[in-house]
């Protein structure tokens, strides 16, 4: 971490303010500790990265796969927009955000960090897992980022602090997805804008849904066992999913009911993008389904609830991107 972007920091456990208790005090820090001047709690800086919370704990599949797979999603990768779009899109945020902070609770290896780096605001970006080792190796070094280790439901970040906060693909993988949501708001400064998604809970996902008849036993597998598993299985499938995909209309929903992930809808039809590149998401996305230990899509009348108890303005909750998007501002004082 720099050593300027302490003053975003303070104690998850009592609010207080930080300070440098070991490690080189000026430029960047690559080994050290932040100490709490309040409770006297003590943060590793390891790898860059302050570390408030076990590197090791329930979001380790998270971490092995944004660690296999750092840069899979990015667009740069790609070759295709899809992050710059869905950012953009679901956030409806303009282009140049300058002078404010950006809140961003679970980042895994940082696509999303990237494009809200673009924007010109200091992005303070969160992410329990180890993948905040992949999204340091990648936006770490810009002088508008700090990445940090944390819990969603203890941020670090001081209370009233961001102008905005955007939460993808987050709640749904948390032990509490409404523990989780309402802990959102109050890092928000009055009149701050917050944008999250959950996924959608539908009588359907868990009859035609696949992974919720496998998972019970798939999230039982270390994740270093499942993911050579998914790999033999995308691979004995591959064939298969091509041929599938070619059916019309209906193809590549097929594909994920195989329990292989197909984006080529996604990321282009079949010859438009590299095979290796739709091959490459299908380890990922397979994995992904296979392997949380949480996943607990909400219904829309829980999600309205949730926005009504944490007192939020301006209250949208619509099915979008990933499933229920949520569009709400933090209420003025007054």
């Amino acid at each position: 971490m720099r050593k300027e972007h302490i003053v975003h920091l303070c104690c998850p456990s009592c609010r207080s303010g930080l300070r440098i208790a070991d490690g080189n005090s000026e430029g960047v820090i690559n080994e050290g500790a932040l100490d709490c001047q309040g409770c006297g709690s003590i943060y590793p800086i390891v790898r860059s990265v302050p570390r408030f919370v076990p590197e090791e704990n329930y979001t380790a599949s998270f971490g092995l796969e944004w660690t296999e797979h750092a840069r899979t999603q990015y667009d740069t990768t790609s070759g295709r927009a899809l992050s710059k779009q869905r950012f953009f899109e679901e956030t409806r945020w303009p282009y140049n955000l300058q002078g404010q902070i950006l809140i961003e609770p679970g980042s895994g290896s940082g696509r999303f960090t990237e494009i809200a780096a673009s924007t010109g605001a200091m992005v303070l970006s969160l992410d329990m897992s180890v993948a905040v080792d992949a999204n340091f190796a990648t936006n770490g070094h810009s002088e508008n980022v700090l990445i940090v280790q944390g819990n969603i439901a203890e941020m670090p970040f001081p209370y009233g602090y961001g102008d905005r906060l955007f939460c993808f693909g987050v709640l749904q993988h948390t032990p509490d997805p409404r523990q989780a949501f309402l802990s959102l708001p109050r890092h928000l400064r009055p009149g701050g804008r917050l944008v999250a998604d959950v996924y959608h809970k539908k009588f359907t996902n868990y009859v035609l849904g696949t992974k919720y008849w496998v998972r019970p036993l798939t999230r039982r597998v270390p994740p270093e066992r499942l993911y050579r598993l998914v790999r033999r299985y995308v691979d004995l499938m591959w064939p298969t999913a091509r041929v599938v995909r070619t059916i019309p209309c209906i193809g590549p929903t097929l594909n994920w009911r195989l329990l292989v992930a197909d984006y080529s809808r996604e990321l282009g039809e079949e010859g438009a993008i590299d095979d290796a590149v739709l091959k490459d998401w299908a380890y990922l996305d397979t994995f992904d389904m296979l392997s949380p230990q949480f996943d607990q899509p909400q219904t829309l009348g829980a999600v309205r609830r949730w926005c009504n108890e944490a007192g939020l303005n301006d209250v949208e909750v619509i099915v979008g991107y990933n499933g229920i998007e949520i569009h709400a501002t933090h209420p003025e004082l007054g």
